[in-house]
């Protein structure tokens, strides 16, 4: 079972990693011909960020958009933020990074281990909102519902890892830091890295690339600015070049 687990691991991480890569590139090279940016929008680069800031951090525009989608998405991120960097605790040791990066590792241990249940009520939320509003159940793909369910039951799964099937976390934490510890054959804890493990796999090919997506968005990170500056695409410029 540990070694399977740590090919599974290993291809996962690697697909995960050059995939996302990959992605990141195609979207960076990808054309904007126009000035695009949702107004109101900002004129300034510095106001750009600022609204990059505010979407990723507050949801701005989700906000204004739905605010039933809106708690659910935010608790569900934010959340999912705080499981994260507690989980770091599993795949480091506290000297291989900073003494403040792992300071903030340890402070947020008790707020991780109870985020997980807000993890999941947002999900649920979330879930609902797919089978009870008609015009997102009118345009939800069967992907929309297999990504809600695989991260509740990761999320369901690390809770009863934590509250009710105690897992051995020393032997996880040898096995993920290549300190020659063997996984515990866990009903729970099988379960919750074989979903990790597909999340890895598929999300390069899935719609949770709307994480560095969003970044890239020309309606978001654009200036609004086109009378005081022609925007003038890259492809544009070449063939303005290619004419002189």
């Amino acid at each position: 079972m540990s070694f399977f687990f740590a090919l599974l691991f290993i291809l996962a991480s690697i697909v995960f990693v050059v995939g996302l890569a990959l992605k990141i590139n195609q979207y960076a090279k990808t054309p904007a011909p126009l000035r695009i940016a949702t107004t109101p929008a900002p004129i300034t680069k510095t106001g750009v960020v600022m609204r990059l800031f505010r979407e990723v951090v507050f949801f701005e525009s989700l906000f204004k958009g739905t605010k039933w989608t809106w708690i659910f998405s935010w608790i569900f991120h934010m959340a999912l933020l705080l499981v994260l960097v507690r989980h770091l605790r599993y795949f480091i040791e506290p000297d291989w990074v900073p003494t403040m990066v792992w300071a903030l590792i340890e402070l947020v241990q008790p707020f991780g281990k109870y985020a997980g249940f807000a993890m999941v009520i947002g999900l649920v939320g979330l879930f609902f909102r797919r089978i009870f509003v008609d015009r997102v159940r009118y345009i939800s793909a069967p992907s929309d519902y297999l990504w809600l369910l695989v991260l509740g039951f990761i999320g369901i799964s690390g809770l009863m890892m934590s509250f009710v099937m105690h897992t051995d976390i020393v032997a996880i934490k040898e096995f993920f830091t290549f300190s020659g510890g063997q996984l515990p054959v866990d009903f729970p804890l099988i379960v919750h890295l074989s979903l990790v493990a597909l999340l890895m796999l598929l999300f390069p090919f899935s719609k949770l690339l709307h994480v560095p997506g969003v970044f890239f968005s020309p309606t978001r990170n654009m200036v609004d600015n086109p009378r005081e500056q022609r925007h003038v695409a890259p492809w544009a410029k070449a063939l303005e070049e290619e004419q002189k």
